[in-house]
């Protein structure tokens, strides 16, 4: 298996809806540090595509919609915030990003810590109850 470099762009981008997309965006901005890439509008104030990039990983989401296919997913929040996903978010300085996370009001989920395996890392809630962990662990670097 070849290792991709840190310029490779990300060739798995996890996918999200939101009942508040443009909150979302700026929240996972604001507080994980994401940046917006590209972000398409869609109708009455929703999000109908975005792109937010962090390093060289990409995640992408919407506006939760009632389409056949949005019909297929559902927040955290209507299953009693049980969550189906979690991403694991590679950041430089993870207590910043949990200060700023503490700052917003996030739910953490997992406190900041250190592991074995010489990561810094937590775990949060974003608003509508998506789980994030959040760590300095670099798994491309981490086995080299």
């Amino acid at each position: 298996m070849s290792n991709p470099s840190k310029s490779s762009p990300s060739t798995v981008m996890p996918t999200l809806r939101y009942r508040d997309a443009p909150a979302a965006i700026d929240w996972l901005c604001n507080v994980i540090g994401f940046a917006r890439h590209v972000v398409y509008e869609g109708e009455n104030g929703t999000i109908g595509h975005a792109e937010l990039i962090l390093g060289s990983g990409m995640i992408m989401l919407g506006s939760q919609k009632d389409d056949e296919y949005g019909k297929a997913f559902t927040s955290p929040a209507d299953l009693g915030g049980v969550d189906t996903r979690s991403a694991y978010i590679v950041v430089p300085d993870a207590d910043a990003v949990h200060s700023r996370a503490v700052a917003a009001g996030a739910k953490i989920i997992r406190p900041l810590q250190d592991t074995p395996y010489d990561s810094r890392e937590f775990a949060l809630k974003d608003p509508e109850g998506h789980s994030w962990s959040i760590g300095t662990y670099d798994p491309w670097q981490s086995h080299q």
